[in-house]
């Protein structure tokens, strides 16, 4: 059995530590209140009880508050005062400096919650390491001077998550979508290197890479960029390409046609998407930016964006490369073909792709084979997107946080160098459970709760107003979000619309379960779920009207905040059965990754609370190998187009390096009591030796996770 350090380090129980703490205490008081031997040896034994029944291993913090709740328990209040007394010194001498012990761990590499914070990052790894102690520094400062103290409380009580800490010391938003278009067709600088229109779709590719590391260093989110802001560039080649070709004809006093001169051009044409797609695939996965990680990218695929004619048609091949190159995926170390963690793709289903027999549909089912092989792509429906979004279509910024409908001077919506300013996330499990069921009192406290979410917001805002566009040129001067001048600062882009800022829930399925003693999905929970999704929208717009900042509800992808909601949860409440009796709590909306449910019930259930998640949402299904059964993908793809606007399919694509097993690697649980990844063919538990890649929250995770994820992750059931 295992217990984290305050440092973050995971070290073994050890029961006698608690034995020489309480002893301590004890000898300070009079002879008559003291504890005997075998009571303070009973305090110890019922909580290395408690410890190995909790399924996961409790903090230092944790394992103190026991020891004051046993403690009283044998009605000791004068050991139980020197006891606290003492705990509450440490506590002072350790605030004096609290990020040292927390940096020296990580940079030892034994920062076991460290490690399993971010399931794309490699703690190992100087970046990574140099990036976490930035983010610690930067959370201290934010925690000791930025944030009001009822925030900062609030947060660290699991009410409600204040997300990025480790970046808000610096002028930095949240997520974006790029306007690639403007710097491709307009030129850009990058590194003070002026990047002229480029004449080739493989410069095009380039400097699109180039721009994506430079964005992901200057925010801390999600980007997006359009494969339609690439496909003129396939036409210039082309007619690059035929000059050339009817040049080497004629140089080589060769007998040509036009037709054999195209026929050739349209060859190198071929080869040159193929060359910019691995490229842009390559790069994205190779850079690493300043945040110590691939830049987290999401590629747009939307053949009705393109114009019809030429330039869609070029989209079209540009689209079949890059679905065929991620089939394949990449090599690991060894040589063995993986599945990738980026770029995101989406690919749009759309009248002309849809159905068997439209014009687009074998691009479909290239899409349906990649995504039985690769997880990707995920699929947004143009028909109910179109519903829900003012006759819009167009992409999320990263894995799944879309902006509002804005229009420009001309009356024109403008989606591409729009951004969002943060995320405040409301745990709306604790709300309903500091309620206590009473249904007037948890209205009350949920506008306690969201009174916090919307001061903390308020911060981020304010964090960003007055930046200077000169903090990150290639974002605010040269075109990826704006083309302001040189000194100016960003905060016209903050009001009426332009960005977005967004108030997160988390927990509604547990929140109704206690309030309600059924599902979100059954009768009574449903009309509940749907009525706290409508005030929490409602309360959106009163802000945005008061404020004239665009205030959107977003369906937050917990990844470690997941587990961090429910360890205090735990703590606040103890294991209640359904509801805190897990290391988890549920994203968002989504039905319990334990419930049995079919695939299309969940997709149509979950539809109607995608409505009201404008700022963003994602729903999954979870699914077995269906390399061999693509029409079973090919139906839930065309069910998604006419019920839903965005969903994925989870599949499965793991490799044991030590044995060359392909297939699903499970997880068990170790003889400490704690899960653990193990190869079903050979047993191999060591993490080093393997690769996994699950879908935890958007976007695909490879480095592992930590233990609430993990749990949650093992609890989920197929739905088809």
């Amino acid at each position: 059995m295992k217990i984290i350090k305050r440092s973050g380090s995971e070290v073994t129980f050890d029961i006698e530590k608690i034995v020489a703490a309480v002893a301590k205490a004890n000898n300070e008081v009079a002879h008559n209140e003291r504890l005997s031997d075998e009571q303070i040896m009973v305090i110890s034994k019922n909580i290395e009880q408690i410890c190995k029944e909790m399924g996961r291993s409790l903090s230092v913090e944790e394992i103190q508050d026991l020891v004051e709740n046993q403690i009283m328990n044998f009605r000791a209040f004068a050991v139980a005062r020197k006891y606290i007394t003492y705990r509450y010194k440490r506590a002072l001498v350790r605030k004096s400096n609290s990020t040292d012990e927390q940096i020296l761990s990580l940079l030892e590499c034994n920062n076991e919650e460290v490690k399993q914070e971010n399931s794309n990052k490699n703690p190992t790894v100087n970046s990574v390491q140099r990036d976490y102690m930035a983010g610690e520094v930067s959370k201290d400062i934010t925690k000791r001077f930025l944030l009001p103290q009822d925030i900062v409380d609030a947060h660290e009580q699991g009410l409600i998550h204040f997300h990025d800490a480790d970046y808000f010391a610096q002028h930095m938003h949240n997520c974006c979508l790029v306007n690639l278009d403007d710097m491709l067709q307009n030129g850009t600088v990058i590194s003070e290197t002026m990047l002229e229109k480029p004449h080739s779709f493989s410069t095009a590719c380039n400097i699109a890479t180039q721009a994506i590391a430079q964005i992901a260093s200057s925010q801390y989110g999600g980007q997006s960029i359009s494969l339609t802001h690439l496909a003129p560039f396939v036409d210039i080649s082309r007619q690059k390409f035929i000059r050339k070709v009817r040049e080497e004809f004629e140089a080589t006093g060769i007998d040509y046609t036009e037709q054999k001169v195209r026929e050739v051009a349209e060859l190198r044409v071929r080869d040159e998407i193929k060359n910019g797609v691995q490229m842009i695939q390559y790069q994205v996965i190779t850079l690493m930016t300043t945040n110590g990680q691939a830049p987290f990218v999401t590629v747009f695929m939307y053949l009705n964006e393109a114009p019809e004619g030429q330039t869609r048609d070029d989209l079209a091949l540009v689209i079949q490369e890059v679905l065929k190159q991620r089939i394949q995926g990449v090599k690991n170390e060894q040589g063995v073909w993986i599945t990738p963690a980026f770029p995101k793709l989406i690919y749009v289903l759309e009248e002309d792709n849809v159905r068997e027999g439209s014009k687009y549909w074998e691009l479909t089912k290239l899409a349906a084979r990649c995504t039985a092989k690769r997880m990707v792509p995920d699929y947004i429906s143009e028909k109910m997107m179109k519903e829900l979004k003012d006759g819009n279509c167009y992409p999320c910024m990263g894995c799944r946080s879309f902006l509002t409908v804005y229009k420009d001077e001309q009356d024109k919506p403008k989606f591409y160098g729009r951004f969002n300013q943060g995320v405040v996330t409301i745990n709306l499990v604790d709300v309903a459970l500091s309620a206590g069921k009473d249904m007037d009192k948890f209205w009350s406290i949920l506008d306690e709760r969201l009174d916090l979410c919307r001061r903390a917001l308020m911060c981020r805002h304010y964090r960003l107003k007055g930046t200077p566009s000169d903090v990150a040129p290639i974002l605010w001067q040269n075109g990826a979000l704006a083309r302001l001048k040189k000194g100016e600062t960003i905060d016209k882009l903050l009001y009426g619309g332009y960005s977005t800022i967004s108030l997160g829930y988390a927990g509604l399925c547990e929140c109704v379960k206690y309030m309600k003693g059924v599902s979100h999905t059954q009768k009574g929970g449903t009309e509940f779920a749907l009525e706290v999704m409508e005030y929490l929208n409602s309360t959106c717009k009163k802000w945005a009207a008061e404020t004239n900042i665009d205030f959107s509800l977003y369906g937050t992808p917990l990844e470690s905040t997941t587990y961090k909601f429910a360890k205090c949860l735990q703590k606040r409440f103890g294991k209640i059965p359904d509801i805190t009796d897990r290391n988890y709590i549920t994203n968002s909306y989504h039905v319990h990754v334990s419930e049995n449910i079919d695939a299309f019930e969940k997709l149509k259930f979950e539809s109607q609370f995608q409505r009201l998640s404008p700022g963003g949402a994602i729903s999954y299904v979870e699914v077995p190998d269906m390399m061999n059964n693509i029409p079973a993908v090919l139906s839930v793809m065309q069910f998604i187009y006419e019920n839903i606007m965005y969903a994925e399919l989870n599949t499965k694509s793991d490799y044991c390096q030590e044995c060359g097993y392909t297939g699903q690697i499970e997880i068990i649980t170790n003889e400490d009591g704690k899960l653990v990844w193990e190869c079903p063919n050979c047993k191999n538990r060591n993490q080093d030796k393997m690769n996994v890649a699950r879908r935890t929250c958007g976007y695909i995770g490879t480095q592992f996770w930590n233990q609430g994820r993990t749990q949650e992750i093992k609890d989920r059931v197929l739905h088809l």
